[in-house]
């Protein structure tokens, strides 16, 4: 009888350590081997750099710039998305733990009374009577044998959902770190715009000073007067339309980093903030897997394929035990006295004979989520897979645009040197000296707006390709 009972225990054991889960086996990376090639791409860097992919470097060290890791370090603290994230990470650990608690027996302690009057005519003796009844153990109450990996499939669910929620924090810290970053860029570059557009007013003022003195003298038409006068007013409108862009810029900030950023802390122009002008960028098969978006697509992907697993589970026989120990007594002062040993057991089986097509349709539900799981996996992978090109395509001819427009500031700001020296002369009209403003002042506008996306591309790169998330 030992052995006999070893044996079933063993059966059992074995039993309750099965699914019916399918095998979950990775599906294809539904993208090219490698990278696009074209005019508009440079050969990437080597796949690692000091043994590190982009996904390796921390934060901390792709950002070089004081002031910027201290807005970011404050933004990690204070942003509200990345708060609610790491609360959803505590809710889901809470909820896999409840269903993991299912795989074992919940033994509770009781203990009661019940004191009862009983009248005359109802009494089998004929007069009344009070009778009492002590009770004190300890019980099991439906405790379900897992013998085909029903509970057990809903606990790998809940795990991998739970795993899911932490790939989906380190996925909304890496967008909060390079949101950061960019909005810090933009706000340096909203500064220098200003400056600019104020630098601009300046000039235009003093030159339209010169051409009423000019015009008081006679030596100047009116209309060189008002067409000095329109560059004023023009001026004076960016100068206005600039500051209060750099003012939402700071609002922009301060929303993302969740508290007032303090003012000694916001940049005062556009500078370089890593040192790492070449990332690693490597294959997209070592690349993309690494995505926390991914990661969390997988993981979805994983608990829709455990769910099968107890829809399958659903279609066989489920047995729940229910069993106390303990003692009773009609005095409490016999309570614990030889004798007074109580106990029950109560197996109970329930075996699916007619649900009218409910676990049918709950299996072909959970087969369809897979399904649905799989293509948004695939579309995780091929969303990542074309904003990395495009970001490489960016890096590829950012530095053609930004020798291009170099060139061309250097330029026009000669062409209005010239055309102003030929005005003075009198060679040339007033008209060619305001065109050449005009198209110098463009061109400044442009290298910034040059300079910023070359900048905020590195982070970019550094984003997709998965970096960010250190702590």
């Amino acid at each position: 009888m030992t052995a006999r009972t070893y044996y079933a225990t063993g059966a059992l054991l074995l039993l309750t350590g099965c699914t019916m889960a399918p095998s979950y086996t990775r599906p294809a990376a539904p993208v090219p081997a490698a990278w696009p090639t074209g005019p508009a791409y440079k050969a990437p860097a080597d796949a690692t750099t000091a043994g590190k992919q982009a996904a390796d470097i921390p934060w901390q060290d792709f950002f070089i710039e004081p002031h910027l890791r201290q807005v970011i370090e404050l933004a990690l603290k204070e942003n509200r998305d990345l708060r609610v994230a790491v609360l959803n990470i505590e809710k889901t650990r809470a909820q896999y733990q409840i269903q993991r608690a299912d795989l074992l027996p919940t033994v509770n302690g009781t203990a009661g009374a019940t004191i009862q009057r009983l009248p005359a005519d109802l009494s089998s003796t004929g007069r009344a009577r009070t009778s009492e009844q002590y009770s004190v153990g300890l019980g099991v109450s439906s405790y379900e044998l897992d013998l085909f990996g029903r509970v057990r499939s809903l606990k790998d669910q809940a795990l991998e959902e739970y795993l899911a929620t932490e790939q989906a924090r380190r996925a909304v810290q890496i967008s909060l770190v390079a949101e950061v970053a960019n909005a810090w860029l933009t706000l340096a570059a909203d500064r220098e715009r200003l400056k600019l557009a104020q630098e601009t007013l300046a000039s235009q003022q003093e030159s339209y000073q010169l051409i009423q003195h000019r015009f008081d003298a006679g030596a100047s038409s009116q209309l060189d007067l008002r067409q000095a006068q329109t560059r004023v007013e023009a001026a004076r409108v960016d100068s206005a339309l600039y500051t209060a862009q750099l003012a939402q810029a700071v609002n922009a900030l301060n929303l993302l980093v969740g508290a007032a950023v303090p003012a000694d802390l916001l940049p005062s122009e556009l500078g370089a903030i890593t040192a790492m002008q070449e990332l690693p960028v490597g294959l997209p098969s070592e690349v993309l897997l690494k995505r926390p978006d991914i990661l969390q697509a997988e993981g979805l992907l994983k608990a829709a394929n455990a769910n099968i697993g107890a829809a399958r589970a659903a279609f066989f026989p489920r047995i729940g035990l229910s069993a106390s120990f303990g003692t009773a007594s009609a005095k409490l002062t016999d309570l614990f006295m030889p004798g007074s040993a109580a106990w029950n057991f109560v197996p109970q089986i329930s075996v699916p004979l007619f649900d009218t097509g409910r676990n049918l349709a709950s299996l072909k539900v959970s087969e369809a989520n897979r399904h649905i799981a799989v293509a948004q996996y695939e579309k995780a992978i091929q969303t990542a897979f074309r904003e990395v090109a495009d970001t490489l395509a960016n890096n590829g001819t950012l530095d053609e645009q930004l020798q291009a427009q170099q060139a061309l500031a250097e330029a026009s700001a000669d062409s209005y040197r010239l055309s102003e020296a030929r005005y003075d002369k009198g060679v040339d009209s007033y008209l060619t000296v305001l065109d050449s403003q005009r198209s110098t002042y463009s061109a400044q506008q442009g290298l910034i707006s040059v300079r910023l996306a070359k900048l905020a591309n590195q982070v970019t790169l550094y984003k997709v390709l998965g970096g960010g998330a250190g702590k």
